[in-house]
């Protein structure tokens, strides 16, 4: 759940008052009001800490900032060889592959697997990477990049977000489930990569996507899955999170949030221009709930923005029941003999460090690293921590060679298609 409730109820605070202000229907403007205070003073709470800083600098050179900083940062340039998947409701899932560099391929496979296997060389691992809420494949632009040619990756768009389809059954009202992401995540292997081994990686609600998978298709990882990496993600009880603000606040809006979120859906377009009006307190919120440390590039951060800018008022609204529904506890298990890694910002006020660790535990055997001075985004916030940890992974997985190098983290030399 990449900015999960405490960033919709940033949204939903700024989007109540525009719509407020805009002079709705009678109904609709009691129905929120309420709602709106609650919200409006937990949103205060979480904007406070950056509101010095935004009242030091003029709107208008902060829209030029942001504008500067879109053209120059290579963030979400990688592109790879472009695919489509169908969910079983229809719905297009957009994914991209990213192939193992053939002059590689030897070193990775080896000579004595190559004999093994006869004259015909085995598939090659496929790390499949999974995004979380509010993002886009290309969250995971450094390991991307470091891992490019090293090995075959495939990143994909979860449904409705990035470059893949509107849900289908959502818009037949139909709500959105963590087990309909699953299903998902299996469309795109059985597309992308119907055959070799498979390393899952996930972050947040990629994470949970990679364990419904686990829930509905446990052959699926037991003949073919050889490691899985679970980035600031959660297994369940994500109801007792209190994104670090008062819990009597975060109970107040818990309660009113999910009809105020669908009311804010059905409005999408008023809502979506009252973002635009306050993206500067936006900026802010975001930041704190997906970085922890003062020194992120603030190129990142834009980047950080822009994805989760990028997603409609609707979707958010769609998604965020699923979350307190999740559960997927009894899942770990199907992971038990494999190499796993669970990884996570100790100051992530999202997924709190206390989720994975609960992971772990679970999982006596995965490799446990917890990384100081980091947030939600902590693939984006330290690259070279993550990137590093999923190299070794990879290559207690034999996916690469012991003795291959990736990349530097935030490289973006290596061209392809797309």
């Amino acid at each position: 759940m990449s900015e999960s409730s405490a960033e919709v109820v940033a949204d939903v605070a700024s989007a109540a008052v525009a719509v407020s202000a805009a002079g709705a229907a009678g109904g609709w403007r009691r129905a929120t009001g309420i709602a709106g205070v609650a919200i409006g003073v937990v949103a205060a709470g979480a904007a406070a800490g950056v509101a010095l800083e935004r009242m030091t600098v003029g709107r208008g050179m902060r829209q030029k900032a942001r504008l500067a900083l879109d053209s120059a940062g290579p963030y979400g340039s990688l592109r790879g060889m472009p695919g489509k998947a169908f969910a079983d409701d229809g719905t297009e899932l957009y994914y991209e592959v990213d192939d193992l560099d053939p002059e590689a391929a030897p070193a990775a496979i080896g000579p004595r697997r190559r004999r093994l296997f006869g004259r015909k060389s085995p598939a090659p691992v496929t790390v499949v990477f999974s995004h979380g809420y509010c993002l886009s494949q290309d969250s995971w632009h450094f390991q991307r990049a470091a891992l490019r040619g090293v090995v075959r990756t495939v990143h994909w768009d979860q449904r409705s977000h990035g470059r893949s389809g509107r849900g289908v059954a959502q818009g037949r009202d139909e709500p959105v489930t963590i087990e309909q992401l699953g299903r998902d995540l299996k469309a795109v292997i059985d597309a992308a990569s119907p055959e070799g081994p498979l390393v899952l990686v996930g972050h947040s609600m990629g994470g949970m996507t990679v364990m419904a998978l686990a829930d509905q298709y446990p052959e699926l990882i037991r003949e073919r899955v050889v490691g899985v990496a679970f980035v600031g993600t959660s297994s369940g009880r994500l109801g007792e999170v209190n994104y670090g603000l008062p819990v009597a606040g975060v109970n107040a809006v818990r309660r009113v949030l999910p009809g105020v979120l669908k009311a804010l859906g059905q409005r999408a377009e008023l809502v979506e221009k009252g973002r635009r009006a306050t993206a500067d307190l936006f900026a802010g919120i975001i930041k704190r709930y997906s970085f922890a440390s003062r020194d992120v590039d603030p190129a990142v951060a834009r980047f950080a923005e822009r994805m989760i800018e990028s997603t409609p008022i609707d979707v958010v609204a769609e998604y965020y029941p699923a979350f307190n529904d999740h559960d997927k506890t009894d899942a770990l298990a199907h992971f038990a003999d494999l190499p796993v890694l669970v990884l996570a910002g100790v100051q992530d006020l999202v997924t709190p460090s206390e989720h994975s660790e609960a992971i772990a535990d679970l999982l006596p055997d995965a490799e446990l690293v917890l990384v100081p001075d980091a947030g939600h985004l902590v693939m984006l916030e330290h690259p070279e921590v993550v990137t590093d940890r999923l190299a070794d992974l990879l290559t207690r997985t034999g996916a690469v060679p012991a003795g291959a190098t990736v990349k530097g983290y935030g490289s973006t030399s290596t061209a392809q298609p797309g």
